[in-house]
């Protein structure tokens, strides 16, 4: 039996959107435009450890140019 390869969610799954957004916001507060991308790409190194598939970082990436 082969093992189920994890998939991208792409339906809404956030517990409180609304409460993610602001604390992203927030988290961006007095960071200059330069600080804020550093802050962005290290935010998605960080997610991209805790989902761990490559498969999954590849869907997520093609999502994300498909807007």
């Amino acid at each position: 039996m082969t093992p189920m390869q994890p998939q991208l969610i792409t339906t809404p799954n956030l517990e409180a959107p609304d409460d993610f957004y602001e604390a992203l916001i927030e988290a961006h507060q007095g960071l200059s435009t330069e600080e804020s991308h550093a802050f962005n790409a290290r935010l998605v190194l960080v997610l991209a450890n805790h989902v761990g598939s490559l498969a999954v970082l590849r869907e997520a990436f093609d999502a994300a140019r498909a807007g």
